[in-house]
């Protein structure tokens, strides 16, 4: 920096005068945010600005530069400019940068010495600030002391301290506590003073303070302290610092209370009374002292022994065990042994004055000996305690006892006492020699401990018992129970992976191993089953369907650990519940149904059928229909469909439905499909005649028409379609001078004129026509006038009129039009069979007429195809449409109403 700096001011001659050096102090608070002025550099130098007493031209800019980045520039931001000071973003902690207690710790650089100069306990950053430009150069020190805030609370290194105390403490006395809180705030922010939450009336605190400031808590005994009352003291203890407002850290203090010997040995009772048979074998337990010292460790280490005061006689008759107080008989008791013994004991401890106690031992005098009982055991036997397997079979023996009278003067007998499946009886041909057996077989399970005694007794009353325990060993003769041979479960399909069915639980009567049970999968269960083998829980590790499975059954076994093992099994059923979770379904997506018209109200068009997967409500299913419901009903149950009203094929020819099928589940699930009705058509419509539209009307006739010339035709329509429709005229009925001389068309309806006219041919002529369908299977048809009037002129149309208002006398003809069959005139015999093959042969042509119609108008409907065939009619007119005479093609004819 130094280089630099002389290179930049090296071409001015007044280097030396104008530069030098500038301390400046400033001091914040830790823990500021950003941007907030710490000093300005150019006001506190009293440098002049732009804008001051001088000229601005004469002014050059100020600019200030830290010399260096070291660790104090990253904590503040420098205007080069105005010179003012702001921190930074980089938040400013005392506490991490200053981490020495003692003396002035600075950060960027080195301090200066200066009469202003902060304390040795601050905490500094030291910066140094080039000003230029060089008629204003200087090096600006600035320090900038941190001031601590109180942003720590007091911490104790550890969170437990443990102190002891001997409990002969006297009171005041002070124990130091080796871990102190810590608090990284300086001055009164740090640690101040010591409380405990509870000092139990015999604790307090104080606090010493050191040369160094270091402040060091003191626990002083206030009150006198008994272990053997209170051997230990938990409290907590809590440090706190002078903060606005203070704060504070804990830690669990426990004092432990150590032990002095400060008691003594003391025995209960002051004197103990006891008598001994003066038969009594060596080793015969006589009595036990027992003193009692309150103290710990070897402070409470007690040591019998007997007191000077007890004759030499009496010690080596009895035993006195040191260390347990067990007095036993060392001797044999014989004629010349004293019969009362006063035994003085003392019970030691360390540093203490003997406890005393007196046994006075009574030996009482036996004539005669008891008898004696020796056994010899033949199974395992240790220490007294026979073990025998629970398989072991009927009359395992157990020992041989003998039964002996040591003076052998009386007879001596013994018997079996408690209760077992044992039996003691005479071995012979040995006397006194018996044989301890088992009578059934021994079961752990049902108990696994016996305690027997054989008892001896001789004539004079004496008796002796000697105890056997029986101990019986386990073994695997038990295979685990289930406690459910048949485990019934339930649960919703759909489950979560690894869902919990049960929890499997059998029971081992054997002990040890071979009592405990590991559970396995039979191997009929499905893989997606699992047991855990250790716990038996039973889980479903995929979702199941009730729609693809819904009863499970399967076995699990419970093995045993035994050698070799056994084994029981049980069989779990499981039902899957069900779920709302499948939509009716309809067998098809549409239907279609073929319904003649005049169809009779409510009458059963087709049957919807639908099913639903799910079980129970879950699978009822309504049906509804959505659209025309005013039209046609549908049975919810059935799903049959019906309409309400007859239905006329002329007013529609269709219906197109949609049905909703709703199943009982909550939510309730839906589904709908189309129905397509189609009317069959059926002859329910006589032809209607359109022209003539009167039978009053007439037609003028010139006699000089001639022959093959139209005169006039009938036009008639029939709503029905195919068949019904296609329409044949034929005249049935004529009078005139002449009837004959007019023909009709039976497929178009067009008359003419067959032969010429003659003088006396002049006059009205009057022709019923007959209009008929072909429908089946009866024919419709409907009659109509037409009234020829043969003549030059109209001269009396009066009289015309008065014979068109007469009842006119024609008989009608009963021939059939024939439209595709023209009329032969050749005679046939009376015995040939033509005439039936044609009847038959148009019959079929008929019939294969109708199903061929039928078939393509359902296949134009269903490709909604708007078109009809012509089917070589000559007029087809729309059912539903309104007839326009003048759209149809006429032949040019005279007609003239009177």
């Amino acid at each position: 920096h130094l280089l630099l700096f002389l290179l930049f001011v090296g071409p001015f001659n007044c280097f030396a005068s104008y530069s030098r050096a500038t301390e400046l102090f400033y001091s914040l608070n830790e823990g500021l945010p950003a941007g907030v002025l710490i000093g300005s550099l150019a006001r506190d130098l009293q440098l002049p600005m732009a804008g001051g007493q001088h000229p601005a031209s004469l002014q050059p800019p100020l600019s200030f530069t830290l010399a260096s980045h070291g660790l104090g520039g990253q904590y503040v931001q420098l205007d080069n400019r105005s010179g003012e000071l702001h921190t930074s973003a980089v938040e400013i902690d005392r506490e991490a940068l200053c981490v020495e207690s003692s003396g002035a710790t600075m950060f960027g650089g080195s301090a200066a010495a200066s009469s202003s100069s902060p304390s040795p306990e601050s905490c500094l950053l030291l910066l140094d600030v080039l000003v230029l430009p060089q008629e204003y150069f200087r090096l600006v020190k600035v320090k900038i002391a941190i001031r601590d805030v109180n942003d720590n609370a007091p911490r104790f290194p550890v969170p437990h301290i443990r102190l002891s105390v001997p409990e002969n403490a006297p009171v005041n006395t002070r124990l130091a506590i080796e871990h102190p809180a810590l608090d990284p705030d300086m001055g009164t922010n740090g640690v101040q003073t010591y409380r405990l939450r509870d000092n139990y009336g015999v604790f307090t605190l104080d606090v010493e303070e050191n040369e160094n400031g270091e402040r060091t808590p003191y626990l002083i005994v206030m009150g006198a302290l008994d272990r053997e009352t209170q051997d230990e003291y938990v409290t907590v203890i809590v440090a706190e610092d002078g903060g606005t407002p203070p704060l504070v850290g804990s830690a669990t203090l426990t004092v432990g209370i150590s032990d002095i010997n400060d008691n003594c040995p003391q025995f209960n009772d002051s004197q103990l009374n006891v008598t001994l048979h003066g038969n009594s074998s060596l080793g015969t337990h006589v009595a036990t002292v027992h003193a009692v010292d309150v103290d710990l460790g070897s402070n409470a280490q007690i040591t019998y022994s007997y007191s000077q005061k007890v004759p030499q006689p009496s010690r080596d008759l009895f035993h006195l065990n040191e260390s347990t107080g067990a007095i036993t008989l060392s001797t044999k008791v014989d004629g010349d042994t004293p019969r009362l013994h006063r035994l003085i004991i003392l019970g030691n401890g360390p540093g203490c004055i003997p406890a005393v106690i007196t046994v006075l031992v009574t030996i009482i005098k036996v004539m005669m000996r008891p008898p004696e009982v020796v056994p010899r055991f033949i199974a395992n036997e240790v220490e007294g305690v026979v073990y025998l397997k629970e398989l072991e079979p009927v009359n395992t023996p157990i020992a041989f006892f003998t039964i002996k009278d040591p003076d052998e003067k009386y007879k001596v007998s013994c018997y079996l006492d408690g209760d077992g499946p044992f039996r003691l009886s005479p071995y012979k041909p040995y006397n006194n020699e018996y044989l301890l057996e088992t009578t059934k077989p021994l079961d752990f399970e049902t108990q696994q401990l016996y305690e027997i005694s054989v008892v001896a007794w001789n004539s004079e009353g004496f008796h002796v018992k000697k105890v056997v325990k029986v101990q019986v060993l386990d073994d695997n003769d038990n295979s685990p129970v289930f406690s459910e041979q048949l485990i019934e479960l339930s649960i919703e399909e759909n489950n979560v992976p690894s869902a919990f069915l049960t929890k499997l639980h059998a029971t081992d009567a054997d002990s040890g191993e071979r009592g405990q049970v590991s559970y396995f999968l039979g191997p009929d269960a499905p893989s997606y089953f699992a047991l855990d083998k250790t716990t038996g829980v039973l889980t479903v590790s995929t979702q199941l369907d009730r729609e693809e499975k819904e009863k499970y059954r399967y076995t699990v076994k419970a093995v045993d650990s035994g050698f070799p093992p056994r084994e029981s099994i049980a069989t779990v059923t499981i039902t899957v519940l069900d779920k709302n979770d499948n939509s009716p379904r309809f067998i098809n997506k549409d239907f279609s149904f073929f319904v003649p018209e005049n169809f009779p109200g409510f009458g059963e068009i087709g049957v919807i059928s639908v099913t639903d997967a799910d079980a129970g409500q879950n699978g009822w299913v309504a049906l509804s229909v959505l659209n025309g419901s005013d039209i046609f009903v549908i049975d919810t149950g059935k799903g049959v469909l019906r309409a309400k009203v007859s239905l006329d094929r002329e007013q529609q020819s269709s219906y197109v439905l949609w049905i909703e099928a709703v199943d009982g589940g909550d939510p309730a699930l839906s589904s709908t499909a189309k129905i397509t009705i189609l009317l069959l058509d059926i002859n329910d419509n006589p032809p209607l005649v359109l022209f003539p539209q009167s039978n009053m009307s007439y037609l003028l006739v010139l006699p000089s028409t001639l022959p093959g010339s139209p005169i006039t035709e009938v036009y008639a329509v029939d709503k029905d379609t195919g068949m019904n429709a296609v329409i044949a005229y034929s005249i049935i009925g004529r009078r005139g001078p002449r009837p004959e001389s007019f023909r009709i068309d039976p497929k178009t309806g067009n008359i003419t004129l067959e032969e010429s006219l003659m003088q006396n041919d002049y006059g009205l002529y009057r022709l019923l026509v007959k209009v008929s369908d072909h429908g089946y299977p009866e024919p419709l048809h409907s009659t109509v006038m037409v009234n020829l009037f043969v003549n030059d002129t109209v001269s009396n149309e009066s009289y015309i009129e008065s014979l068109l208002r007469k009842e006119p006398d024609i008989s009608v003809e009963e021939k059939q039009p024939q439209i595709s069959i023209e009329p032969t005139h050749k005679k046939m015999e009376s015995a040939s069979c033509m005439p039936t093959l044609v009847a038959l042969s148009v019959i079929s042509l008929g019939s294969i007429a109708l199903v061929t119609g039928m078939g393509i108008y359902i296949c134009l409907r269903k490709g909604k195809k708007h078109h009809r065939a012509d089917e070589n009619l000559e007029v087809q007119i729309p059912l539903n449409g309104r007839i326009n005479l003048h759209m149809l093609e006429k032949k040019p004819m005279e007609i003239s109403n009177i």
